[in-house]
């Protein structure tokens, strides 16, 4: 069993690191194929989207990982069905729900953005939140099946779509850039929902019976997630947005550019917070607390330690990465490239504060985390932003990162 997990563990590992340097490679693909403008066109239509998409979404797999590791651990079979069954339908019903605040946004955008000629190319991406919803469902029974590993080879799967759709895509315009997008999430659905359907039916097959008592405390789960999820959407696509409300396109470009130490950060994290959803929430179901707040403890260490060491090499060598990666007309984003990494360092240290609620069944802890960070975050992004372009938008970051630790330093004592 050990070499099993172990197995799966770097099979995980793999499978989003892949992912991780393919989204990076994207990135870099659309910055030197595409003008300044045109990366700026990109970064507010991909902004947009990934915003609305998650602010708008009924958030419900994280319910259903919750709920149907207690199920699977009950035996509750026919609880168990029906719940991915209202699963998949409340995720379907957020995606038109996405795709529709798009839209919205794409009538709109001459009137929000400084930047112009945004509207076709947000008409195109208005469908990525309806193609991508059944892909929630099937990461959920990916995890509840502790398949994590599966899960992380399929998101490299879908990751090396998109750099392929961006690759083609950006030579032709922002436009088709985002057809050829759409092209590819599809496939990348089909492909994610396949694998899953194959796991599902492993389970014991028997009829859906209601949820009954649980129904209540589900709803208000949901409700928790769905809240948690908006405004963690805020935090991490919001900024991009709101730089091009108070800045032009070129502060613009030069903020999306440099959003690169967060994302590397955020993927250097992603498969042990993946695995630690998935393990942690079996713990507490199954009454082992004391090794899920172990896990944890033995997280936040290795984490501090790492950005400890790390961060003052990549902050005196960022010009000349920068050069090396995104060409020369991009050092002048050297100062938000070195703030951005210090707020991509604390995030990394505090990243399970996403997970580690939902797996301990407090979900309202990890919206009043969000609150506190992003009644910095807004304030802070526009009023420095304008002040001071993609650097000062950095700035604003940095700012909600430290007001989020400092809230779940006070609470985790609590909790422990």
């Amino acid at each position: 069993m050990p070499s099993r997990v172990l197995r799966r563990r770097a099979a995980t590992a793999f499978g989003i690191y892949g992912s991780a340097l393919l989204g990076f490679a994207a990135t870099v693909v659309a910055t030197r194929e595409l003008s300044k403008l045109d990366f700026a066109r990109f970064a507010l239509v991909f902004g947009t989207t990934s915003l609305l998409q998650l602010f708008v979404d009924l958030t419900i797999d994280e319910v259903v990982i919750k709920y149907g590791n207690r199920y699977a651990a009950r035996e509750q079979w026919g609880r168990f069905r029906r719940l991915f069954q209202v699963g998949l339908a409340v995720k379907m019903a957020g995606g038109a729900l996405g795709a529709v605040a798009v839209v919205i946004a794409a009538l709109l955008a001459p009137l929000i953005w400084q930047t112009q000629g945004l509207r076709g190319a947000m008409l195109v991406a208005a469908l990525i939140p309806l193609i991508q919803q059944p892909e929630g469902m099937a990461g959920a029974v990916l995890l509840v099946r502790n398949r994590y590993d599966l899960r992380g080879l399929l998101l490299m799967w879908a990751m090396a779509l998109r750099l392929a759709a961006i690759a083609v895509g950006a030579r032709h315009g922002v436009v088709w850039l985002f057809v050829a997008v759409v092209v590819a999430q599809a496939v990348s659905t089909l492909t994610v929902g396949g694998v899953a359907l194959a796991v599902f039916r492993r389970w014991p097959r028997t009829a859906a019976e209601p949820l009954a008592e649980d129904a209540r405390e589900i709803r208000s789960f949901a409700v928790q997630s769905t809240i948690a999820s908006g405004l963690m959407s805020v935090r991490t696509s919001l900024p991009s947005v709101l730089i091009g409300v108070v800045a032009g396109p070129v502060e613009t470009a030069d903020f999306r550019a440099a959003l690169a130490p967060q994302t590397a950060f955020a993927s250097l994290s992603a498969p042990v917070r993946l695995v630690l959803l998935a393990e942690q929430t079996r713990d507490i179901e199954q009454g082992r607390a004391d090794r899920a707040f172990g896990m944890l403890r033995r997280y936040i260490v290795a984490t501090a330690v790492l950005g400890a060491v790390v961060t003052p090499i990549l902050w005196w060598a960022m010009p000349t990465l920068i050069r090396w990666v995104y060409r020369a007309k991009y050092v002048s984003a050297a100062g938000a490239f070195r703030v951005m990494l210090l707020a991509a360092a604390v995030q990394l240290v505090f990243a399970w504060t996403k997970s580690f609620p939902v797996s301990i069944g407090r979900p309202k802890l990890r919206t009043a985390g969000q609150v506190v960070e992003i009644a910095v975050l807004v304030p802070a992004v526009l009023i420095l932003g304008g002040l001071y372009g993609a650097t000062g938008a950095a700035a604003g970051v940095l700012a909600g990162a430290i007001a989020l630790g400092l809230f779940w330093l006070s609470w985790l004592a609590r909790l422990a």
